[in-house]
């Protein structure tokens, strides 16, 4: 497949659609860019410009073909085949993110997650079994991964980081709050729960003081 140029924000609303269109697949054959705005109540001339990164304009009276554009929206965020993962931190959101069905619908497949307590050794999530972080290495080569997930505690998340590179992995999802030192080549995507929870503070602070 050709790489196609495609910007943060747009990339980053394709998979909210792409969840929409799959939850409407049974009920309708067709649906115009209006329609899929009016649903998420944002411009549609927005929804038009995104769509037609993947799939063109859609067809005057009766818009895109519903299934035709799931498979574009697939096909463009690469879901079509799977992309080993493997998760390092199995606390609370490790475990949330183990027990998460919906990432299927992405491409992506959890096949082993790794901590340090030994009770969780030999033991399953969700079916994925729960591994030494020794073992790190050894696992991510023979599942062939190339996305780790990392959701340790802050002070621990750039030498797993470390580990994870030296190991082959080539893209991170970083859920600890640190800024990770990576070397050319490997992409880290962070989702900061204690920045995001900032803002909403800060937010809600203002409105009170209106």
């Amino acid at each position: 497949m050709q790489t196609r140029e495609i910007s943060l924000p747009t990339l980053r609303r394709l998979p909210v659609y792409l969840h929409y269109l799959t939850s409407i697949r049974e009920e309708r054959k067709n649906i115009s860019a209006t329609a899929i705005a009016a649903y998420f109540g944002i411009n549609d001339v927005q929804v038009r410009k995104d769509l037609g990164v993947v799939s063109g304009t859609g067809r005057p009276r009766t818009g895109y073909v519903v299934e035709e554009l799931i498979a574009q929206i697939r096909d463009c965020l690469c879901c079509k085949s799977d992309t080993k993962a493997v998760l390092v931190g199995v606390g609370n959101i490790g475990k949330a993110l183990l027990s998460y069905s919906g990432f299927a619908d992405y491409g992506l497949k959890i096949v082993a997650a790794f901590d340090t307590d030994s009770r969780l050794m030999g033991s399953y999530i969700n079916g994925k079994p729960i591994y030494s972080v020794s073992e790190l290495e050894r696992v991510c080569k023979e599942e062939n991964a190339s996305l780790g997930i990392i959701a340790v505690p802050v002070a621990y998340a750039q030498t797993i980081c470390d580990k994870l590179v030296s190991s082959g992995i080539k893209a991170i999802w970083n859920f600890a709050p640190a800024i990770l030192k990576k070397p050319e080549g490997v992409l880290i995507e962070n989702e900061n729960l204690a920045s995001s929870l900032a803002i909403l503070s800060r937010h809600l602070g203002e409105s009170a003081n209106e």
